[in-house]
């Protein structure tokens, strides 16, 4: 099997450096550089460790513009946008993973998690046998489809291919959409159904297999072994179009439709990785105004995946 497509949800961790207690990191002025360090930091890694000759990075752009908004206004309604010192972290990453040689893109309609399963399924449709999630957030776990697929939680250095997914969560992979449609999703303010729980979802997926086959047979849904199950008839019924709304919430966009936008168009170049440049790299560090000492170690860092040498700035 060939090497696998490293798709990033950069997001989670450039946030997750943002609010590290012990990466603290200040520029020339005094203005936090700790998200930008942490997420430079955590992608030389992966290219040492990994050495991937195929991936993307994905950058949320979407926060209240995108396409789930127009649905259900109260979507991800308690995130607020980023601040001025934030925004421009979030800009510098962009920049660094392109001076690493990533393909890196964004979108203000599509979120970074439509992002990863377009590109997940253009990368399968160019013959690229398995991608990898490289994320924490199970939601993206959907995209895990076929054997050689698999999630790659980075900082626990966790690996979790479709069957350990599959036996953690107790469903397909691709009933995720399904399970939050009925259970919903407090994390991204997805209401689900009143009333159903992680037993009682898994059950009747288990029984029906998906939301809609659930309401194209109601009637059946009394039969079953669950406590309550009589009761459940009306609590669905009542619920029906939130039920429907948040499945479609929570269902990432793996073909968007009508959509020119380049992360929908990629070719097999366009999931290439290109060599780091060491020079784009330095002018990054260098709008970010990090302290001398500290931009010479991500330098060599990078010079390191070149293979140019380990001291370039004295």
């Amino acid at each position: 099997m060939s090497s696998p497509a490293f798709l990033i949800d950069a997001s989670i961790y450039i946030f997750q450096a943002y609010f590290s207690p012990y990466n603290e990191v200040r520029d020339a002025e005094g203005e936090d550089m700790s998200a930008f360090v942490g997420f430079l930091q955590f992608l030389l890694t992966l290219q040492r460790r990994e050495r991937p000759s195929r991936g993307a990075i994905a950058m949320d752009n979407a926060l209240f513009s995108g396409f789930r908004h127009a649905l259900c206004p109260d979507y991800k309604s308690n995130r607020e946008l980023p601040d001025e010192n934030l925004a421009r972290q979030l800009g510098l990453c962009a920049a660094a993973a392109s001076a690493l040689g990533w393909p890196v893109f964004a979108s203000e309609r599509f979120e970074a998690d439509d992002i990863i399963g377009t590109l997940a399924q253009r990368t399968r449709s160019l013959g690229i046998e398995a991608v990898c999630i490289v994320s924490r957030d199970k939601d993206l776990a959907q995209l895990v489809e076929s054997d050689g697929d698999f999630m790659w939680d980075f900082t626990a250095n966790r690996r979790r291919d479709r069957v350990a997914l599959e036996r953690e969560l107790g469903i397909s992979t691709t009933l995720i959409p399904d399970y939050l449609g009925l259970v919903g999703d407090a994390v991204d303010c997805i209401a689900g159904v009143p009333g159903i729980g992680p037993v009682k979802a898994r059950a009747l997926l288990q029984h029906f297999g998906t939301i809609e086959a659930m309401y194209e047979n109601l009637d059946q849904v009394s039969l079953l072994p669950l406590r309550g199950a009589k009761s459940l008839v009306a609590k669905l019924s009542a619920h029906e179009a939130q039920a429907r709304l948040s499945k479609r919430l929570a269902t990432i966009v793996k073909e968007p439709v009508d959509c020119v936008e380049p992360f929908a168009l990629v070719d097999e170049d366009g999931v290439s990785l290109s060599s780091p440049q060491l020079s784009a790299l330095e002018l990054v560090c260098t709008d970010a105004q990090l302290p001398s000492a500290l931009t010479g170690r991500l330098l060599s860092s990078c010079a390191g995946l070149m293979g140019v040498g380990d001291e370039v700035v004295q």
